[in-house]
């Protein structure tokens, strides 16, 4: 019979992975508020409820009787994914997992009960005295609940760090900030998919950012250029990071930073697939493993088949802040068209208007991809 799939969210981000159920010829079932879900229109049953609305969700569910619950990209939809899968025995992480996963100060306690470096962190809630905190400066304050650069800001000196926590508290939920050393370095994300314990590697993703106070992401692009005995070291470290936050199944987005003597630094991780298209659209551009398809395995309870080309390709994704950013990619469709993936824009507002705080401010994305290295010149001015 044919098999039933519980999508949460709807958003762009989960698209891919709506469509990618469908054109496995399953049945889809979409959660998600209507606003932005663009992936109702291909979904065969959409229901408008809230992600967050564990249990009326579960209702449904149990009605549905799906054979696999899943997302992508999404920390609030992976901890309602966890919620449901528990609850009616299907494949995927404990809950205890998403909570862990989702709430930056208990991962990093959990990354220091198990040796995995990460930044020095301290937990400031509305009741922590902020003239009493001993930090080193430079510092990095952020929710400890959210994702997306959402609220995060660099800190230079102790006058300016009570602003930065107000910010940062305005964007939690649970109105938890941590406050924590400054991890120098180049950022990068590694992307794995996990089943039954079982962690196997994918590919590693080079970061570029708009750089302090918000650090909003402008652009990745895979392979990262790391040498071997790094990338060895890296993967190394990540399945390690793995096991200390219990992530067992589906697909995985660690990011960390490696300074100029190779120390790495994790910064946090994800027990979902890396949002910006990352793990929807990059991974399978570069390595040529079906991720998408291959959380909807894990979420079946199969076994992922990691098959990945011999010679990695080029992929890359540039989002759409500027004129700047328009520009290269006029020039992109003008001068090789073929290497023109995709496109998106939220909205019609020309790229000048638009303020950027986080990642959900920009207005939209290319992504490029060609067997050569010359694609990533439409890379290089970001």
């Amino acid at each position: 019979k044919m098999k039933k799939i519980v999508i949460i969210g709807a958003n762009a981000f989960q698209y891919p992975l709506i469509k990618k159920a469908k054109d496995r010829g399953y049945e889809t079932h979409v959660f998600a508020w209507e606003d932005g879900a663009v992936g109702k229109d291909i979904a065969d049953y959409f229901y408008p409820i809230s992600i967050v609305e564990k249990e009326e969700i579960l209702e449904k569910c149990r009605e549905i009787k799906p054979d696999a619950v899943c997302t992508i990209a999404s920390d609030l939809a992976s901890k309602t994914v966890c919620f449901l899968t528990e609850k009616m025995g299907l494949c995927g992480n404990t809950l205890h997992c998403s909570e862990v996963a989702t709430d930056k100060h208990l991962m990093r306690n959990a990354f220091a009960a198990n040796n995995v470096p990460s930044p020095k962190s301290m937990l400031v809630t509305k009741d922590t005295d902020l003239s009493l905190l001993q930090a080193d400066y430079p510092v990095i304050v952020k929710p400890a609940d959210r994702s997306g650069s959402r609220g995060i800001t660099k800190v230079e000196k102790k006058e300016d760090l009570a602003m930065a926590v107000e910010r940062a508290m305005a964007d939690s939920f649970e109105k938890h900030v941590l406050v924590e050393e400054f991890a120098e370095g180049q950022e990068y994300s590694v992307e794995f998919i996990s089943y039954q314990g079982v962690h196997h590697y994918l590919t590693t993703t080079k970061k570029f950012t708009t750089g302090a106070p918000g650090f909003v992401e402008t652009g990745h692009v895979q392979p990262a250029g790391l040498d071997k005995e790094t990338e060895e070291k890296v993967v190394r470290e990540v399945k390690n990071a793995l096991d200390a936050l219990e992530i067992t199944n589906g697909a995985s987005h660690s990011e960390l930073k490696i300074d100029n003597d190779g120390n790495i630094k994790f910064i946090e991780i994800g027990a979902r697939m890396g949002g910006d298209c990352i793990g929807s659209d990059l991974v399978e551009l570069s390595t040529g493993f079906d991720f998408v398809g291959g959380v909807l395995d894990v979420a079946l309870g199969t076994k992922p088949n990691v098959q990945k080309r011999e010679n990695s390709a080029f992929a890359f994704i540039r989002f759409l802040f500027s004129g700047e950013d328009e520009k290269m990619l006029a020039k992109l469709k003008e001068e090789h068209p073929e290497w023109l993936v995709r496109e998106f824009r939220e909205t019609d507002e020309a790229p000048e208007s638009v303020v950027v705080t986080n990642s959900a401010d920009r207005v939209g994305f290319f992504i490029a991809s060609a067997e050569n290295s010359d694609v990533l010149g439409y890379l290089k001015n970001i």
